[in-house]
């Protein structure tokens, strides 16, 4: 089996569905999966219209147990994944101001955002590296840049941060392997998440989603991008 395998996680919707789109279209065989079984069939429902051909599998990123069963599906499926995308990702604290938060909003930041990418790379990892191999995306923010970290919103910004420290500490443990990691801040998106008055299309969010996902071998990692330029930590 040459063609490439993707996994692309929330991907029901917004950024996640797009990018769904868009590597299926470069004739990737993609994953898509959603928390919500209903939600994740109707999306594959959604792309079938458009003559673009996915599958679903239904994967809570929370939850170790699913993160197994998923692992165990294309491992039994495909017997190979050569694209991981880390686009699930929560909001839990918008207008909170860090003296006024709670410590569970930080839980259930860091339970989305950085954990389940964590434990996503330990389960898929090992699989790319036997066939040397992978491309790990990880959907970052602004938000968690230190150069130009803000108050408010602790939870998003800290776990949004944390994430690239995961990135930068796992190209580097990959540095001397085809496997890159990179993570991305896809810009202010139309979403559910970024709302009605974001400046970007999902389209455009999704570009340098795409663009990290289908790096050549000796492509960039542990790198921080914007429109398919890096940017500072």
């Amino acid at each position: 089996m040459t063609e490439k395998v993707a996994l692309i996680t929330g991907a029901n919707r917004g950024l996640g569905l797009e990018t769904c789109k868009q590597l299926a279209k470069l004739g990737i065989q993609v994953i898509l999966t959603s928390r919500d079984s209903d939600k994740g069939e109707q999306a594959k429902q959604t792309l079938s219209k458009q003559d673009i051909e996915v599958s679903f599998y239904p994967l809570d990123v929370t939850n170790e147990t699913s993160i197994t069963q998923i692992k165990d599906f294309v491992t039994q499926q495909y017997g190979r994944l050569d694209i991981l995308v880390n686009n699930a990702g929560v909001f839990p604290d918008r207008v909170d101001q860090a003296l006024e938060s709670s410590v569970d909003h930080l839980r259930a930041g860091m339970e989305t955002n950085l954990y389940a990418p964590f434990r996503l790379c330990q389960a898929f990892v090992p699989m790319m590296l036997q066939q040397n191999y992978g491309r790990i995306v990880n959907l970052s923010s602004g938000m968690g840049q230190l150069t130009g970290m803000n108050g408010g919103c602790p939870a998003y910004r800290t776990s949004k941060t944390a994430l690239n420290a995961l990135t930068c500490l796992l190209a580097d443990e990959l540095k001397e392997t085809n496997v890159l990691i990179n993570s991305l801040c896809p810009g202010w998106v139309k979403t559910d998440m970024g709302g009605p008055n974001a400046t970007r299309n999902v389209q455009d969010g999704a570009d340098t989603i795409v663009w990290l996902a289908t790096l050549p071998d000796k492509g960039p990692t542990g790198g921080f991008f914007r429109d398919r330029k890096p940017i500072p930590w």
